[in-house]
């Protein structure tokens, strides 16, 4: 590959993202449109959709991935977008480009009794424990994603109407019933648990050993330690895998998808769906190993 030409044009459509998108995604751009640069022997700027066609048609040649030929495209498509809001094209090469088709990854989740197990290897009377008990029954009971279990404060928890406020992606507030069990153990950890450990007064629900607030790292290694307590893989397990077994859980108990994407607080429908997938399944792996006509032919 030819080393690229300078590309102003580029160069101020970095800038001017950098205004709004975070730091890894414009050093993405950078990568990406430096590769086209060079590729082309030309400024981006100057690329016909011939020449953007057949850039991409060389990238499926050399095997890489549909996501990071998806992820290139859309650098691309961005740059092109940037040029004809600025008037320097008329046309936009970008726009009509074929893309492969990204596969969703299907969300791997625990089984029902694995997910038992992990919670009866919380069990404890120390504080630590029953914090530790705590945070797995809000994890897997509310379907918290870390930020939002570790940034919980104490008053985000309403254990009579067995309610837990949150604030998730965008500020955006959401409220999520629990369990009894998971109640049970917020009640235990609040009285008997982290009156010890709120050394610092601090206004966080959860806190670390030193009265400090539990953090995502420390949340992790709290999973990954009750998870090989519970024979379970520890480097399979982490505060997600209880989020997504919340939701196809649910489902899988007849909840309907659309009080699931309000607990998991998804902006799009089309995310929660990708959990009855996953029920679908499991559901079809059940009857084949269940049902005596349903056997698969080897």
């Amino acid at each position: 590959m030819t080393e690229p030409i300078r590309d102003p044009d580029v160069e101020g459509f970095l800038a001017l993202s950098a205004a709004r998108l975070a730091p890894r995604t414009v050093e993405a751009y950078r990568r990406d449109l430096f590769a086209v640069a060079g590729w082309l022997g030309k400024p981006v700027a100057a690329a016909t959709t011939r020449d953007l066609e057949r850039y991409l048609a060389e990238l499926r040649a050399q095997g890489l991935a549909s996501t990071t030929i998806c992820r290139r495209a859309a650098a691309i498509r961005s740059f092109f977008r940037h040029q004809a809001l600025l008037g320097a094209r008329s046309d936009n090469p970008a726009a009509e480009l074929d893309l492969p088709r990204r596969t969703r990854r299907l969300p791997r989740t625990l089984s029902p009794g694995e997910a038992e197990r992990l919670v009866e290897a919380a069990q404890g009377t120390t504080p630590r424990a029953l914090r530790d008990h705590a945070l797995v029954e809000l994890l897997y009971g509310a379907g918290l994603r870390v930020s939002e279990a570790v940034g919980l404060q104490k008053g985000g928890v309403d254990l009579e109407e067995r309610l837990v406020r949150t604030v998730g992606k965008g500020g955006k507030e959401r409220v999520v019933p629990i369990g009894r069990q998971a109640a049970e153990a917020l009640r235990r950890y609040q009285a008997h648990g982290r009156t010890h450990l709120d050394r610092r007064h601090r206004p966080e629900l959860f806190l670390n050993a030193r009265g400090g607030p539990l953090t995502r790292a420390g949340a992790f290694l709290i999973l990954r330690r009750l998870a090989a307590k519970a024979g379970l893989e520890p480097e399979r397990v982490h505060p997600h895998l209880l989020r997504h077994s919340f939701a196809t859980h649910l489902l899988e108990g007849g909840a309907d998808l659309r009080s699931v994407q309000e607990m998991l607080g998804h902006a799009d429908l089309a995310t929660t769906e990708l959990y009855t997938h996953v029920t679908d399944r499991r559901r079809r792996d059940a009857y084949f190993q269940a049902h005596p006509h349903a056997k698969r032919r080897s």
